[in-house]
């Protein structure tokens, strides 16, 4: 009796409406697990539709469209003699479900309806799919005709082999299934995921897995989708392989490579083993046993003594300025390659944000080297297609972003020598074609307009003119920016004899967004940031990173010079405005108070009581309620502005993307009176108190 199994798990690339695409990657996984000997392939969830459909799961079309591919699966001689676990919507009863189905030469198994859903965070899927609620119940599901012309068969929802069990699994903080299903024998457990990247996450999820087989024991199987599939968030692989605790096989978090699958073999006799000292006999009396599916087919073969098991791994995690580095920059290929466009223009001002994209760009050109050299030949296509040489091979970094990415500096009468000279020599470090633009002559024309019909020319706050003026000027100068900069990347290509046009990217970081730090329809105003959803703090440290790791030096002197947006007129040459100061506060401090906010579902009184501690050795209790509060007038004033902001990369637990992750009203009473009359309340009771008393009641207040 056989009791070794060689399984299968993996990462597409999938594309969301793209079912072409996502058929052929499909059966090119299926593919390669059966070159390595896999019985069984487990791949991402909602791979054949793509996961990011969002309201086009309403469409009956994308139900159709999702029957045609499996009806390619089925019939392909590629699929057959494995056992098939493909994602895909279905509509039962006239009710939508996110399932799973496994199928083998020719014959579906089952339908598996997702019961647990994602529906927090950048995840809705009660908004397309209902949760199965019938635990460990079957009903019939009357295929469509054109499957019924392959198969003519109705199958369920949990299946046995006859060497092993098979089950479908969920990792769940509250009640993961897998305890009860491991304890009615079932040995193999899958997860088909959709789990996009965040800064540091990959430990949680690695955690998550390996507790789950450690508790009950058991062969753990995590398939995950990679990359951009039209969205704001990036798909970080990640597939892996587990048993009884231990990671057996892991596929790598950040790939070029549209497919990658994940094989191992591994010997059930292990799983039975552990299981026999930890696990008791199922004493419920209520008790449910899984539904059980008969196949003629085993996992495992007859005389496998000889065949050699995975042993465990140790984990490689990726510091966050090492996904800063990847994450992102993968995001930006799958961004250029299918949108059609022929490279990338970003303003450089010579400052860590806008410096920050620029080194995204160039990690995705080394990234994208290192893959044609390593073989990837749809890379090297990819890249072919995109600056329109069919017979161009990259092989510097440096070359291929002098072909992809154009940077501009555009100076007015308010920026310093020191910003030019420090965009200028990024731009040669990093390879990219560099222009210098003077955006005087285009300010100077549109307050022309205005005087002329108002008979008033507007003074900056230095010349003796209102805060009102001061602030318009220096948004006109901004807005200008942004139309010039959409004006070069449609034509600058052209200018040069090219064909296609450029994605203009954004440089506006996820603490100026979260206080509403700039201009609406300025360079924040872009086709897409990298950016928006990472920390100046984290930012910072990617540039170290850089500077160190691709011997980026220019970035030293980036690193070193104040955050400032050169709006204002400048003193004695220097700049005389600074962002901190313009803001009231420093970018670590908008860090703690934004995880305060969104993390910690904190409102204005609640950010108080806990930054009077976390604050205590810099700050008296009257200045963290005037930061608390400048923070909230800001935040209220200002979050219009995130209606309309640039689509940014997800990286951060606590962005205020308005799109679906933060969802919050767009006009405020930003004089959050009862709010702050609280904690006035509290700043008056503490400043009565001795330093003793004080000092008693605060750490009185921490022990509750």
């Amino acid at each position: 009796m056989g009791r070794k199994v060689t399984v299968a798990t993996c990462c597409l690339n999938q594309w969301a409406l793209d079912f072409e695409g996502n058929c052929e990657r499909i059966l090119r996984s299926i593919e390669e697990a059966k070159a390595h000997g896999a019985k069984y392939r487990l791949g991402p969830e909602l791979e054949i539709c793509g996961y990011g459909c969002a309201d086009h799961f309403y469409e009956s079309d994308t139900l159709l469209h999702s029957f045609q591919v499996l009806r390619n699966l089925l019939e392909s001689p590629v699929t057959q003699d494995i056992i098939c676990d493909v994602g895909m919507p279905i509509m039962h009863h006239n009710v939508r479900y996110n399932c799973r189905v496994l199928f083998l030469n020719r014959k579906i198994l089952l339908i598996r309806p997702k019961m647990l859903m994602a529906n927090h965070g950048n995840y809705r899927e009660v908004r397309w799919f209902s949760p199965w609620n019938k635990l460990r119940s079957v009903e019939e599901y009357f295929l469509p005709r054109m499957i019924q012309e392959v198969t003519g068969q109705v199958t369920s929802a949990v299946a046995v082999t006859s060497s092993c069990l098979v089950r479908s699994s969920r990792l769940n903080f509250v009640a993961s299934p897998h305890i009860q299903m491991g304890r009615d024998g079932v040995e193999i457990f899958t997860n088909s995921s959709a789990s996009h990247h965040e800064l540091r996450k990959a430990d949680q999820r690695v955690n998550l897995i390996k507790a789950a087989t450690t508790k009950s024991g058991g062969i753990y199987l995590y398939a995950n989708q990679r990359g951009c599939d039209g969205d704001r968030v990036y798909y970080d692989g990640c597939a892996m392989v587990a048993i009884n605790g231990d990671v057996v096989a892991q596929g790598a978090q950040f790939s070029l490579d549209d497919v990658e699958v994940i094989t191992a073999t591994l010997d059930l006799e292990d799983v039975r083993s552990y299981r026999g000292e930890l696990c008791q006999p199922q004493l419920e009396s209520d008790f449910k046993p899984c539904h059980r599916v008969k196949v003629d087919f085993s996992l495992s073969g007859c005389d496998d003594v000889y065949l050699p098991t995975h042993q465990p791994i140790e984990w490689h995690f990726h510091t966050p300025e090492e996904e800063i580095s990847l994450g992102p920059a993968c995001w930006l290929w799958d961004y250029l390659r299918r949108s059609g466009q022929a490279g990338f223009l970003l303003p450089l001002s010579g400052g860590v944000d806008s410096s920050s994209t620029a080194c995204i760009v160039h990690c995705m050109c080394v990234q994208l080297c290192r893959a044609v050299e390593g073989g990837n030949s749809r890379v090297l296509e990819d890249v072919r297609r995109v600056v329109g040489d069919e017979s161009y091979h990259p092989q510097d970094p440096k070359e291929l972003c002098a072909r992809v990415f154009t940077t501009c500096y555009m100076a007015s009468e308010n920026s310093s020598e020191d910003t030019r000279n420090r965009a200028r020599d990024l731009a040669n470090q990093v390879g990219s074609t560099h222009m210098n633009i003077n955006i005087d002559v285009a300010v100077k024309g549109i307050l022309g307009i205005f005087s002329a019909v108002t008979g008033r020319w507007p003074q900056f706050r230095a010349s003796g003119g209102s805060a009102r003026e001061n602030l318009a000027l220096q948004n006109v100068q901004a807005r200008v920016r942004m139309v010039l900069a959409y004006l070069f990347a449609q034509l600058s290509l052209w200018a040069r004899g090219r064909p296609g046009g450029l994605l203009v990217l954004g440089s506006a970081n996820v603490d100026e967004s979260l206080t509403g730090y700039f201009t609406k329809y300025d360079c924040s105003s872009a086709d897409i940031n990298p950016i928006g959803g990472i920390s100046k703090t984290d930012l910072k440290r990617f540039l170290l990173h850089c500077a160190e790791r691709l011997q980026l030096t220019a970035l030293r002197s980036i690193l070193a010079a104040p955050p400032t947006a050169e709006l204002e007129p400048l003193t004695d040459g220097r700049v005389s405005q600074t962002d901190e100061a313009d803001m009231g506060m420093t970018y670590s401090e908008l860090s703690v108070i934004g995880r305060l906010r969104k993390i910690s579902k904190c409102g204005p009184f609640s950010m108080f009581c806990k930054l009077i501690h976390t604050w205590k050795d810099a700050l008296s209790p009257s200045e963290v309620a005037q930061k608390v509060k400048r923070f909230f007038r800001m935040y209220s004033v200002n979050r219009h502005k995130m209606t309309t902001v640039t689509p940014s990369y997800h990286a951060e637990s606590y962005s205020p993307d308005d799109n679906r992750f933060d969802l919050r009203p767009f006009l405020y009473n930003a004089s959050w009176s009862w709010q702050f009359r609280c904690i006035d309340d509290q700043v008056s009771i503490i400043a009565f108190l001795s330093r003793s008393e004080r000092e008693k009641m605060i750490r009185g207040a921490a022990r509750r």
